[in-house]
């Protein structure tokens, strides 16, 4: 072995750390104690079992769940996804939960920006009170509130309507929103909105060309986290939805729960595909929310 590569060997290894890895700056990588690793993958272990079993469900017979509970799929059945995708009533209701939820996450993040943007950079009477009642909406979940807010949406002829689901999850979805945002519209430097005044930009062209683009993440941030929380709504749905027709997902799932209360297998492929969109959603912008509450944080 020649002395340049026995030097680089040297240079490479480290007595401290197994296999001599090292960190991007060129110091040691602490892997850290096997133990924090065990905890780690007790907590991921107990968060994906439920899902696996649930999906993996969906590919058995009724027999086989019976006697072989914790058992891998044997044989594997496609005969429970396909009739629930070959259903009219889970796309009917498939479509209605995309209704809510898209819906819900525009009035959500459109007016949570706007409000936000009042907040974070214009000074007035009652400001902090303003701002502090939206930290308070953090403190009353809808459950604690959905007596009073099935009579209102009653009163105002919206029961049995997916709009009487839509509205009260946009009221209901503003405080989160405005806590994040504010900190990124309040990080927005004075000197930007000063130099846009000297080439004319409006408050409004400010608003759209230059708040818009610079709070990026907290909107995706924001607008991830209205979506799969309308998306998994159940308690508001039902109170306010009556009829099959407008059913959401959460409420099919009971439904057909329910209708197929015999037909265990069907009834977890039924729940694995109506949980798999807001899950899909999840773990794809998963760094998105990370990265956006971070930065909520820091501002």
């Amino acid at each position: 072995m020649s002395a340049t590569t026995a030097d680089w060997l040297t240079l490479d290894a480290d007595p401290k750390t197994p296999g001599g890895q090292r960190d991007k700056r060129g110091g040691s990588r602490k892997w850290g104690s096997p133990f924090t690793y065990f905890v780690a993958l007790l907590f991921i272990g107990v968060c994906v079992a439920p899902v696996l079993y649930i999906v993996l469900g969906g590919f058995r017979t009724n027999s086989h769940i019976t006697t072989h509970p914790a058992a891998l799929p044997d044989p594997w059945v496609l005969g429970n996804y396909e009739a629930v995708l070959t259903s009219r009533t889970f796309w009917g209701e498939f479509a209605n939960s995309v209704i809510v939820a898209l819906v819900s996450t525009v009035g959500i993040v459109a007016f949570g920006l706007m409000v936000s943007f009042v907040i974070a950079r214009y000074d007035f009477k009652l400001k902090g009170a303003m701002y502090s009642l939206f930290a308070a909406g953090l403190m009353f979940p809808m459950v604690i509130a959905i007596t009073p807010l099935y009579i209102i949406v009653k009163n105002i002829g919206l029961v049995d309507n997916l709009f009487g689901v839509i509205v009260p999850q946009i009221a209901f979805g503003l405080p989160t929103t405005v806590i994040i945002l504010v900190p990124f519209l309040k990080a927005i430097p004075r000197e930007i909105e000063e130099a846009a005044a000297i080439d004319g930009t409006s408050r409004l062209g400010f608003f759209f060309r230059m708040v818009i683009p610079l709070s990026l993440p907290g909107v995706v941030t924001v607008g991830i986290l209205a979506f799969i929380g309308s998306w998994n709504n159940y308690v508001l749905p039902l109170y306010v939805l009556n009829s099959d027709a407008n059913y959401t997902l959460p409420l099919g799932v009971q439904a057909f729960s329910s209708q197929y209360s015999s037909d265990t297998a069907k009834v977890l492929a039924f729940t694995s595909l109506a949980m798999l969109p807001a899950l899909v959603f999840f773990s794809v912008f998963e760094r998105r929310i990370v990265g956006g509450l971070t930065g909520a944080v820091k501002g």
